[in-house]
């Protein structure tokens, strides 16, 4: 892998397909998938495997299940790469440190501290160092991916998903930018990808998108917007990964629009008024905040509309082997009908192939 991300951050608008795609092909690419085993030989692997060398799918996500040990993930790795030489897979993996990891000591991987400690404890320059090796060890086990850094303030002590693990940088965005950018330059050198997470920001929110709905309203200030919108204008930024979050000034009439399917955080705040376009990607899909309020058909359907280019799914809640076919399904009919949402699935297909050209 070649780390020469920043150079081509700028480029993004104009990439080159590497091959003509079909419609199908074009809308697996927006499709991120968990899976079950933790083997090369499993079913579940092999299948997803399948479905990465056919071109319906555009990349795996790890969880702590799927890590029985290195040797067996790098292999699964080496697997997955294979099934889609010429398109590599988005590999990912949360990686963050502290409580946030799946790859973990039990296995022989070197553990780091979470955001907070590494914030109190080394200067920025120190924590690249620490990054960068982190990210060497990833790499190493043929991951392409890692979803961080935390862009989140640390501004509601009583946070449960920030700040209860020590997950942000701190309340200051200037100290968030320091440490952020030192997070993305330690995977640059290692060639990794990331993902600036959880946009707009769930650092002042006061409840848990994974369980449910999520309203910060209330709490949420324009301040959560600086590290994007500083490390967006210095080009380093290959993902954005949008939360959960519930705002009523930028939702629906619905009353119940999240972040991740309004087009007046993705398509408005992010795309327009920062001036990010490089490849936005959902939190996980099958969070509470999401699955108890809009249908499968709904949560695809809308989140391209609202300006998202990958759709990632745990299958954690849904748990079926045919949830990949069936997101994909819902893309290509949809498309066929509507001109426009088309458009939009081409778009984001040259901003995913821009990012993996760089990650080959």
């Amino acid at each position: 892998m070649r780390p020469i991300f920043a150079a081509a951050v700028a480029c993004l608008a104009i990439a080159v397909p590497v091959h003509a795609a079909t419609l199908e092909e074009m809308a697996g690419q927006m499709i991120v998938m968990g899976f079950e085993g933790d083997g090369a030989g499993d079913a579940s692997v092999e299948a997803i495997t399948a479905e990465l060398a056919a071109g319906r799918l555009g990349g795996v996500m790890y969880l702590k299940k799927n890590v029985a040990s290195l040797e067996a993930v790098a292999a699964m790795n080496a697997e997955f790469r294979a099934a889609s030489p010429d398109l590599p897979p988005f590999i990912t993996i949360d990686q963050e440190g502290g409580a946030v990891e799946r790859l973990t000591k039990d296995v022989g991987f070197t553990e780091i501290p979470n955001a907070a400690t590494i914030a109190a404890r080394d200067t920025p320059e120190e924590a690249e160092a620490v990054y960068g090796e982190m990210a060497k060890g990833i790499a190493a086990q043929g991951f392409t991916v890692n979803f961080g850094p935390v862009a989140d303030l640390n501004t509601n002590p009583n946070n449960q998903v920030i700040a209860k693990f020590g997950r942000a940088f701190g309340a200051n965005p200037a100290t968030v930018v320091d440490y952020d950018r030192a997070f993305i330059e330690g995977h640059h050198k290692a060639g990794l990808a990331t993902a600036l997470k959880h946009f707009p920001g769930h650092g002042s929110s006061t409840a848990d998108s994974h369980e449910g709905f999520v309203d910060i309203t209330k709490t949420w200030s324009e301040d959560e917007l600086k590290p994007y919108q500083e490390l967006i204008s210095e080009g380093v930024v290959d993902m954005v990964m949008v939360g959960h979050l519930y705002h009523a000034d930028y939702a629906d009439s619905d009353g119940q629009t999240p972040s991740s399917l309004s087009a007046r955080w993705i398509d408005g705040v992010l795309r327009t008024d920062l001036g990010f376009d490089g490849v936005v990607i959902s939190d996980d899909l099958e969070m509470g905040a999401i699955r108890d309020h809009f249908t499968l058909e709904q949560t695809v359907i809308e989140g391209v509309k609202a300006g998202m280019d990958i759709l990632l799914f745990s299958n954690t809640g849904y748990q079926r082997p045919t949830l990949s076919r069936e997101v994909l399904d819902i893309l290509v009919k949809q498309a066929e009908s509507d001109p426009t949402f088309a458009e939009r699935i081409e778009r984001s297909y040259n901003r995913i192939v821009a990012l993996k050209q760089r990650l080959e």
